[in-house]
């Protein structure tokens, strides 16, 4: 008999797949914060059960099964949303390139704050931080 049905617990793989049947899954702290970062830009686009359903998933981290019966629906149905909406918003990310851009403008901030730190009086290095801060709260 296999070990994994002596010890009373099954033992569960799941395998990821191309194309339709996809599991949606987050695999890696990288995909969770891509997933948070595509909401962050265009979660704002989709519509109210979307978001619900999206936020639940994502951001409050609950299982697909959890979402579905929090919103009286299927698993499968949660499972397609959020596959859809990922699917919108990185077509949206694609062409617009937004989180692209973010991530550029932060990055040239920062280089900009650490340049001109080391060649300024204390006074005027803080007035700089001041507004680089003031800058990346905007972006």
């Amino acid at each position: 008999m296999p070990s994994h049905l002596r010890c009373g617990v099954k033992k569960k793989y799941l395998t990821p797949q191309d194309g339709i049947g996809t599991i949606v899954q987050v695999k890696t702290m990288d995909d969770k914060i891509r997933q948070g970062d595509l909401y962050d830009f265009y979660g704002p686009l989709l519509n109210q059960h979307q978001k619900k359903i999206y936020e639940d998933f994502v951001l409050e981290d609950l299982s697909l099964q959890e979402v579905a019966d929090l919103n009286g629906t299927s698993r499968q149905a949660v499972h397609d949303l959020i596959k859809r909406c990922t699917k919108d918003m990185e077509a949206k990310e694609e062409a617009l390139h937004l989180i692209e851009r973010f991530r550029k403008v932060r990055e040239d901030v920062s280089l900009l704050s650490a340049a001109v730190s080391d060649k300024l009086s204390d006074s005027d290095a803080k007035k700089v931080d001041e507004i680089i801060s003031h800058i990346l709260e905007e972006l």
